[in-house]
């Protein structure tokens, strides 16, 4: 076999267990009756734990482009768990925050969350964790 066959082979396993991780999540969040997608717990959690953010800045921390933080920010606004502010510095941008609906919301569904990223980690030592966190590490500064 080929190096470059070999290591493609790893790439696709990468992708499809990232894939899987997400859909569990998904199915565990239908399951819970939540009415927020992974994307908008991502969007909220940040803003919980980081406080109030510009529309760049949360795009950036969760890695979504553009138009789709937009959307986001859209469908959060719309089940009143975020409000949008006059940003104090820049007339023309906002800065997006949780209201208190938003807090409640991320409170009561942050012990769940914790159990399905657990979930993966299942029959894994700390050791393990620590070494598959450190070639990950590795895999991502190869490709910044």
């Amino acid at each position: 076999m080929q190096e470059a066959e070999k290591y493609s082979r790893y790439s696709f396993l990468l992708d499809k267990t990232a894939r899987r991780v997400k859909q569990y999540a998904k199915q565990r969040f239908r399951e819970l009756g939540w009415t927020i997608t992974i994307d908008q717990w991502a969007v909220l959690k940040q803003l919980y734990d980081k406080g109030e953010l510009n529309q760049r800045e949360l795009a950036s921390n969760t890695f979504k482009d553009h138009p789709t933080m937009t959307r986001i920010i859209d469908l959060l606004k719309a089940k009143e768990l975020i409000e949008r502010k006059p940003h104090p510095g820049d007339r023309r941008s906002f800065k997006i925050a949780l209201t208190d609906s938003g807090k409640i919301m991320v409170e009561e569904c942050l012990p769940e969350v914790q159990d399905i990223r657990m979930k993966a980690w299942e029959n894994l030592s700390p050791d393990d964790f620590q070494e598959f966190k450190r070639i990950l590490e590795s895999i991502y500064q190869n490709l910044s």
